[in-house]
């Protein structure tokens, strides 16, 4: 007898319906999975058998053929299990076609019937959406997080006794829902604040800039000179994401398998700070799985490398290229997919190995060509793409001991959130949400000054050697020192401020 039921498999952070056929036949007894069936899937025949069994369903011995449509599309991961599972009822007679109409399933069993929690569920509930599939049955630990879906009926199951109640129209599941204006409201109580550093107000201008246009930011100075305090801190004066950013941070987290069972969307920018040691797979995504990276993981936040020299050569030149289109295409031999990684590079470096190199206090004890190989560590092109590279220096023990308080990170958020707000409604409409995305039609037409600015930046452009890349940097650093002020146009102190910042390494 053959049925079937709708499910879906995720590509990247989207996804699409799969369905999964199940035949059952005479013959010779066997359980078959096909369609490009992976590890993971295969798989399901041992626990998809041990759960209905253990929920006291007995599967026929027939000649069992799964078949998961379109058989020319690879299918990793456990989510088939439950799908799998009614589908063999329903083939062997036990459930009606009728209740599974206009229903997806998706979730991993146990051996005793239990469902648990999947990877992509929000994507999944996308998929739906998108493909005119009105409801959802997903593991209970799952339905909160996929309920930020609108026009989705997201059914949280515990096990699959549950689901099979439900699909029988004798105990109807209940939609699970969510309030995602409250979520992106309530209070995200950083803990973290900028008065815990003190001095160094150049520097936390430079934060302060950096977030308010999601400037890529490189910051280079001696150890325990407060590279990492600052970069640590900059969480706490970044805008609240928008529901549009939360959801694409939570697609991304979600594919990953990084959100916790029972957690909504992600409400606070992430923070990814990878150890030196990471591989280039660990940073921009990939391998045989084609998961994302670091880089993706940072999507709508920040991604912070500390000592960004002892990086490896080819991990950093991988991230040239997301860096301009934020975007990560990933592609290989059975397949491609794309992960998004707008994200916000801040980083932090010694100016030589001893980390002393130009400091009043101490004496370098690096040779010149030591020096030398060590910044050429860190290409060209690379520190090319950061729009603020600034020197720390440390702070005098009188002034770092002294008594009072250091300005808090409220105000400081307060500024970069209202900066933020101009930036979106002067783009509306373009796709860009902060000045750091704009292209070179969008700074010709957004980054006009007063008379002397385009002189100011091209006498500047020309001392410093700015490449094209660099002057067009120099210009969306002015335009967003000017939203800071509150300013239309941009003046030649936002633009002497900004050229200020590419003067460093």
């Amino acid at each position: 007898m053959l049925a079937h039921v709708l499910s879906l498999a995720l590509r990247g952070v989207e996804s699409y319906v799969v369905r999964v056929e199940v035949n059952l036949a005479p013959g010779l007894p066997g359980f078959t999975v096909v369609g490009l069936a992976q590890g993971a899937v295969r798989e399901s025949r041992e626990r998809v058998a041990a759960a209905l069994s253990n929920c006291g369903f007995k599967i026929p011995p027939r000649k069992i053929t799964v078949n998961l449509a379109p058989a020319d599309v690879r299918k990793d991961g456990s989510t088939f299990d439950l799908p799998i599972a009614v589908a063999l009822l329903a083939g062997a007679g036990r459930l009606s076609a009728q209740g599974l109409e206009g229903v997806a399933l998706a979730g991993e069993l146990g051996l005793d019937g239990e469902l648990r929690p999947i990877r992509g569920a929000l994507p999944l509930a996308v998929g739906c959406k998108r493909a005119g599939v009105t409801s959802i049955v997903l593991p209970a630990a799952n339905a909160q997080e996929a309920a930020a879906v609108e026009g989705v009926a997201i059914l949280g199951a515990r096990n699959l006794s549950e689901v099979l109640a439900h699909l029988a129209g004798v105990q109807l599941l209940t939609p699970t829902r969510v309030d995602t204006e409250f979520a992106l409201t309530s209070d995200r109580g950083h803990q973290l604040d900028l008065s815990d550093v003190r001095g160094l107000e150049c520097a936390k201008r430079a934060l302060e800039v950096a977030a308010a246009g999601a400037h890529h930011l490189l910051m280079i100075g001696p150890p325990g000179s407060g590279k990492t305090l600052l970069a640590r801190r900059m969480p706490g004066i970044l805008p609240p994401m928008t529901l549009h950013e939360s959801v694409e941070t939570t697609m991304v987290h979600s594919v990953a398998g990084t959100i916790p069972p029972g957690a909504t969307l992600l409400t606070d920018r992430p923070f990814r700070s990878p150890h030196h040691t990471v591989s280039d797979i660990g940073l921009v995504g990939g391998g045989s799985a084609m998961r994302p990276g670091e880089a993706s993981l940072a999507h709508n936040g920040i991604l912070f490398l500390d000592e960004l020299p002892e990086f490896r050569r080819s991990a950093l030149e991988s991230l040239r290229q997301p860096i301009e289109d934020g975007i990560v295409a990933i592609s290989r031999a059975h397949g491609a997919v794309s992960y998004p990684c707008r994200f916000t590079l801040v980083a932090a470096m010694n100016p030589c190995p001893c980390g002393h190199y130009g400091a009043v206090e101490r004496r370098c004890t690096c040779d010149p060509v030591l020096v030398a190989r060590y910044r050429r560590r860190i290409s060209g092109p690379l520190l090319d793409r950061f729009d603020l590279r600034i020197e720390v220096y440390p702070v005098a023990p009188g002034k770092l001991l002294a008594a009072g308080a250091e300005p808090l990170s409220g105000p400081v958020r307060q500024r970069v959130t209202a900066a933020r707000h101009r930036q979106r409604e002067r783009m509306k409409g373009s796709g860009f949400m902060a000045n750091a995305q704009m292209g070179p039609a969008e700074v010709r037409r957004w980054c006009s000054g007063e008379r002397g600015v385009t002189a100011l930046i091209r006498n500047g452009g020309t001392s410093l050697g700015l490449s094209a890349r660099g002057i067009h940097r120099v210009l969306k650093v002015a335009r967003t020192i000017a939203d800071i002020d509150g300013e239309e146009v941009i003046s030649e102190g936002h633009a002497a401020e900004a050229l200020q910042y590419r003067t460093a390494a």
